[in-house]
């Protein structure tokens, strides 16, 4: 039987390497199907397909849906969707991490500094409904006790960021824990977090602010680590490395919940388990989208209007390599004694 090379692609898509060990595996139909969320796939192309029947269904039916699925092999399906998709399944969130870490990766390369808000736009450029608390949350595992209005560098939040998107649900719970613990609860009477008490999470974070400005020396970190290795058995796979997260609690013995995220963040081992991003080194290098960017600047610099091809493309490096006029953090404030904060200017230092 002759196939097309949509046929034949649909199949690889499906029947790849890994699909058919699965299938060789004493591992349960209904057990890998959900591990995979091979049906999470399946129902939103079926919906896509129904709501856009009309432009798809010219191409053949077999053509789209090995469209969708090289798109999902590929990680850029996740492109413009909405919040509840980009967060459906565990490579739908490493897909969005890796098209925000290069989509914008230029920022890092030029130095600039953003705000939680600048980085809202940015993610909401690419998924219009992200909302603004997860957001909000990654700034605070970069600032900690600083106010979350202050300018994060791109490196500083991405890797925040992928920690706090990619493990909400864990780390939710984990912030339910910290506060009973904070509140003087015993860890026999801590209760691991439902769904409801996650549900309410938005003041405990208000809260959690305040109380670490009130108790700067957070948690028992053994007794914190006693309650999180027993959070990790309801999670399964869904949580960062207990190696890691045992390795960061030993180091002190008391902490705070922000700062443990922070060192959390920071281990290249929970990156690479994660798989979307590049080790911090290597973070800025990208010679595949260098070469697209090349290629743009090569268009632009020979348009119509443009001037001289030397002086655009010239122009335009320039800036790139320029650093940006934006400080650190820590050069651009100044501690009053009375406790307020002003942005200083760069004649001052």
């Amino acid at each position: 039987m002759n196939y097309s090379y949509a046929d034949l692609e649909f199949r690889r898509c499906l029947l790849d390497e890994t699909t058919m060990n699965r299938f060789n595996s004493s591992v349960p139909a209904d057990e890998y199907l959900a591990d995979s969320n091979v049906l999470v796939y399946l129902s939103d192309a079926v919906a896509q397909l129904l709501e856009h029947k009309d432009e798809y269904t010219q191409f053949g039916v077999i053509r789209y849906f090995a469209e969708y699925f090289s798109s999902v092999k590929n990680s850029n399906h996740v492109l413009f969707r909405e919040y509840n998709y980009v967060r459906a399944t565990p490579h739908n969130r490493a897909s969005f991490i890796r098209v925000f870490w290069r989509c914008y990766r230029q920022i890092g390369k030029s130095g600039d500094l953003l705000s939680m808000l600048e980085y809202r736009s940015l993610l909401q450029l690419l998924c219009p409904d992200f909302p603004v608390e997860m957001v909000q949350n990654a700034a605070r595992i970069v600032l900690m006790e600083d106010a979350i209005d202050c300018l994060m560098s791109f490196s500083d939040f991405l890797y925040a960021f992928q920690l706090q998107f990619y493990y909400q649900e864990f780390l939710d719970s984990v912030l339910v824990i910290y506060q009973d613990l904070l509140a003087g609860k015993s860890p026999n009477t801590v209760i691991v977090p439902t769904s409801t008490s996650i549900e309410q999470l938005p003041s405990v974070a208000a809260d959690e602010n305040e109380k670490e400005g009130q108790q700067q020396d957070g948690v028992d970190s053994s007794t914190l680590a006693q309650c999180i290795d027993a959070l990790c058995d309801r999670f399964k796979h869904s949580h960062p490395s207990r190696s890691c997260m045992k390795e960061v609690l030993e180091q002190t013995e008391k902490v705070c919940y922000y700062s443990f995220l922070m060192s959390l963040a920071k281990q290249e081992t929970i990156n690479q388990a994660i798989g979307a991003l590049p080790s911090k080194a290597e973070l800025l290098i990208d010679p595949e989208m260098d070469q697209e960017l090349d290629k743009i600047i090569a268009q632009i610099s020979v348009s119509p209007g443009s001037n001289s091809s030397g002086s655009a493309v010239g122009g335009l490096k320039e800036v790139q390599r320029k650093a940006s006029p934006r400080r650190n953090i820590h050069h651009r404030r100044k501690v009053e004694s009375d406790g307020s904060t002003e942005e200083t200017d760069s004649s001052e230092n």
